[in-house]
């Protein structure tokens, strides 16, 4: 392990510029790293982008603003899922996870048998999604505690639900990444690692969002004790257009993360695989100058 200091850190560290491959004007870039650096994938939530865009136009402006990937919502016709394969094709943006849409609405921790229903149909069409459209990782969150149900239940309905999910995973080679989010559920790391190893399956690993930590602990702390789980990370809080757009880690205003101790501790648990932008969406400047403050993070610089 190595214990650099922020200094020599970040004297270390520099931008790596990407590189177009010949395949096309927009084929994807080389993934990001600095000198010595494990590479890291950039990308984005669909969400990120104009929605009064078509898809490929959507696409179009990931690939110009520097991004190699981007995670859809669940689809739910065959015509969207050929219509984003289209896109994909067309730009080399790689589709490299999907975002299920309903575990919010209907989660699979409801009483109510119709609702987990509803749930699990959900879930899936988004792994279907996943294995039509090239990846391999569906985000998933579990459930949700309420005034009604009860933290117990959550965890032994939802560890139940996904067990059920497994045959399917199995035969599609699709992963379910179970994120930390604002559920009240699974609120430190070691529950959260011990949830996922409780199910015992390597189709059920770690989604990590280091913009969702802040409130239960330091992000590095979550990403070094989630290991070799970690299959996809949420990036956020560090957009321009926000009160605090420097993010300096020591001012608590801007929620304390230290980003050079997060690229850190990615490095320390060899992670190499995607990095989503999931922000507020804005006009090309914008994703354009998120992408930049992304490229940043990951060459493992601090504040600007």
């Amino acid at each position: 392990m190595s214990h650099l200091t922020r200094r020599s850190f970040l004297v270390k560290s520099s931008a790596v510029l990407a590189t177009a491959t010949n395949l096309s004007p927009f084929a994807p870039r080389e993934a990001h790293a600095a000198p010595g650096q494990k590479a890291l994938r950039k990308a984005a939530c669909i969400g990120v982008f104009p929605k009064e865009l078509s898809v490929l136009e959507r696409f179009e402006m990931a690939r110009r603003a520097g991004y190699e990937g981007i995670e859809p919502n669940t689809l739910n016709t065959p015509a969207e899922v050929e219509e984003y394969k289209g896109a994909s094709d067309k730009t080399g943006i790689k589709i490299h996870s999907i975002m299920n849409s309903d575990h919010w609405k209907f989660p699979l921790s409801d009483p109510d048998p119709d609702v987990v229903k509803k749930c699990m149909e959900g879930i899936q069409t988004s792994m279907r999604n996943a294995r039509d459209l090239g990846a391999d990782v569906v985000l998933l969150v579990p459930g949700v505690v309420t005034h009604d149900v009860r933290y117990v239940q959550v965890y032994e309905r939802s560890q139940a639900r996904i067990k059920e999910l497994l045959p399917l995973a199995e035969q599609l080679k699709v992963i379910l990444a179970i994120e930390n989010v604002g559920n009240r559920f699974l609120l430190s790391p070691l529950e959260f690692v011990r949830y996922i190893d409780e199910i015992g399956s390597p189709y059920v690993k770690a989604y990590f969002d280091i913009g969702n930590n802040i409130a239960n602990g330091f992000p590095q702390d979550w990403i070094r004790t989630i290991g070799p789980r970690l299959v996809r990370v949420h990036t956020k809080r560090f957009e321009p257009g926000t009160e605090h757009p420097k993010f300096d880690p020591a001012d608590r205003r801007t929620q304390g993360i230290d980003w050079t101790a997060v690229r850190q501790a990615l490095e320390e648990v060899n992670y190499t695989g995607w990095v989503s932008a999931e922000v507020k969406s804005g006009d090309e400047a914008y994703v354009t100058e998120v992408s930049r403050r992304m490229d940043r993070f990951f060459a493992g610089q601090g504040p600007e």
